[in-house]
């Protein structure tokens, strides 16, 4: 069994990566990025039977900043 965590500044958190990010690709000639948010993605390899709950609770306690950071689940 296998979870996906997605983990992203929420909406008015600074990304300086992300800034830094555009501005690198408009530095090497695209100029059509107005934007960039940086995340991070982390797979899971879970034991049959690991629920989305216990996941949620993982993001909760460690995986994802709550303060800062939105996160969403994929299971599969």
């Amino acid at each position: 069994m296998k979870a996906r965590v997605h983990v992203m500044l929420k909406n008015g958190v600074l990304d300086p990566q992300g800034e830094a990010v555009r501005h690198a690709l408009g530095a090497i000639g695209f100029d059509g990025v107005n934007g960039v948010r940086q995340g991070k993605v982390i797979e899971l390899d879970l034991a049959d039977g690991t629920s989305e709950a216990d996941v949620n609770a993982m993001c909760e306690k460690l995986l994802a900043n709550t303060v800062i950071e939105s996160y969403s689940v994929e299971m599969s």
